[in-house]
């Protein structure tokens, strides 16, 4: 599976996203895009030969590198690994903020089979590029557990800003806090179990 999207799928899924409130993710969707666009339907095919479910997968690795960009720019070495993470989610949903029901629809869109099939990759996909935008070198069987608790509280913390009406989303900052202070106490009971086994 791919994880990268081409300048022609940005720029559609960009034009696309203000649009899937009223839309929904559907070949509708993508054809009133491509028409203002003026993408020829051979171009579509080409792009989004499952059509919206392509189109909504793009939206994933589209934040994802959002994400990443304006993360380049933090001091992250400054900051304590569990506020380097922290800061990676919370970024994503400030990329996600303008969006929000297109968000929540893709959710619901892949929740149904087949799409369902492709949505543990996408958040390993996530977790995987935030972990290394933090720093994070592992290679051993830290690299798969950090990545599998960072994924819970991806899923966890999106559903939860979903449903967050509370002033600039203060409610989720304070849940991802809590879910990470989880995580990190998970991690260091599986590490030390590690340990006893190999002892």
């Amino acid at each position: 599976m791919s994880y990268e999207i081409t300048p022609f799928q940005k720029r559609f899924l960009e034009a696309a996203l203000p649009d899937v409130p009223f839309d929904g993710w559907t070949p509708e969707l993508l054809n009133r895009t491509a028409d203002r666009l003026k993408v020829s339907a051979t171009e579509l095919e080409i792009a989004f030969p499952r059509g919206a479910r392509d189109l909504v997968r793009c939206l994933f690795i589209w934040v994802t590198g959002e994400t990443l960009e304006k993360l380049k720019p933090k001091d992250m070495a400054a900051l304590r690994v569990r506020e380097r993470i922290a800061l990676g989610v919370r970024t994503r949903l400030e990329v996600l903020a303008p969006h929000k029901e297109a968000m929540r629809s893709a959710l619901a869109f892949m929740a149904r089979p087949p799409h369902s099939f492709s949505m543990p990759r996408l958040v390993w996909h996530t977790a995987d590029k935030l972990w290394w935008a933090a720093g994070d070198t592992a290679t051993d069987y830290n690299h798969y557990t950090k990545r599998l608790l960072l994924s819970g509280v991806i899923s966890a913390t999106t559903l939860y800003w979903l449903n967050d009406s509370s002033p600039h989303h203060a409610q989720t900052w304070e849940f991802l806090d809590r879910r990470i202070d989880n995580v990190l106490k998970i991690g260091m009971k599986l590490g030390k179990l590690k340990q006893k086994k190999t002892a």
